[in-house]
């Protein structure tokens, strides 16, 4: 194993630690019951997905022949810096949300309209980072990273989409003049 791809599970447990230890911070989730229900189905629906694709036998060889790709130094570095990258740039839009943050589709108390930072070139930066570190994953460590970056892209614009209409509640005339001059995932395509 090449050194540029024990940086990617090393970006990976940073990335972990820091949202670790900053959650103790983030302000109070209002919300109903139903509404963590909602956010539990829908996780737990594509996870259903997931391992029904899996116990597919074509599904169980392709992810093997995944597991067997071995990047050379150049791909590994690429995808070490990818990641990286994209681990970044989660962590920058986290450390920009402070106390806002809170999983996907809450509601917090006190809420506060965010869009300096990363939230300037796009509405969910969070997103856009992890999705970016997966890719970045997948290019210089192993494909079978693909396996949960393809859910996380559906479960991700399924939140997006969520989040807005939560923000559009909260803040109906800025949070649209928002949308008018941001993208959601990606800066200046989507």
């Amino acid at each position: 194993m090449t050194f540029y791809r024990w940086l990617i599970p090393a970006f990976w447990l940073l990335f972990i630690a820091y949202w670790a230890v900053m959650a103790f911070g983030a302000k109070r989730n209002l919300g109903s019951a139903a509404g963590w229900r909602r956010q539990i189905g829908a996780r737990l629906l594509i996870i259903a997905a997931v391992l029904l694709v899996l116990r597919f036998p074509g599904s169980r060889r392709a992810v093997r022949e995944m597991m067997a790709y071995r990047p050379g130094e150049l791909l590994s570095l690429i995808g070490a810096a990818i990641c990286g990258l994209g681990v970044a740039f989660a962590i920058w839009a986290r450390t920009v949300l402070g106390r806002n943050w809170g999983m996907p589709m809450s509601r917090k108390q006190d809420p506060e309209l965010v869009t300096r930072g990363p939230y300037a070139y796009v509405r969910h930066p969070i997103y856009t980072g992890v999705l970016f570190a997966l890719l970045g994953s997948a290019i210089g460590q192993n494909l079978v990273w693909l396996l949960p970056l393809v859910p996380a892209v559906a479960y991700f614009v399924y939140s997006a989409r969520q989040e807005e209409r939560l923000m559009l509640q909260q803040f109906p005339v800025q949070y649209g003049a928002y949308m008018k001059r941001s993208k959601m995932l990606l800066p200046f395509l989507y």
